[in-house]
């Protein structure tokens, strides 16, 4: 059943936010761990786990809510790797793929 309260539902949306997949990569990397650990800690194959990290697809529940909690955690631990300046992708970079 959706909450009641319309604020209640703004939230909910909002805590399910995943960050970029630029940061989610930086993020993994700064804790040192492969795509393959991350797929096995969330229950999913390694090639989910780097469509994630390119943005070519997000994340399905149940999987969405436990990767989600792993990004949290890392970037509590890695506040670096979760900045805004944290190697965002210049728009030369971001185009590199297109020729």
């Amino acid at each position: 059943m959706l909450h009641a309260d319309p604020m209640q539902r703004v939230d909910a949306l909002l805590d399910d936010m995943l960050p970029s997949p630029h940061i989610r990569q930086q993020l993994r990397r700064a804790a040192g761990l492969t795509q393959q650990e991350v797929a096995d800690a969330v229950g999913v194959k390694r090639l989910a786990v780097a469509r994630w990290e390119l943005g070519q697809t997000h994340p399905r529940r149940p999987h969405r809510a436990v990767y989600l909690h792993l990004l949290r955690r890392l970037a509590e631990r890695y506040p670096d790797a979760a900045g805004p300046d944290a190697g965002m992708p210049t728009p030369a970079s971001e185009s590199r793929g297109s020729g």
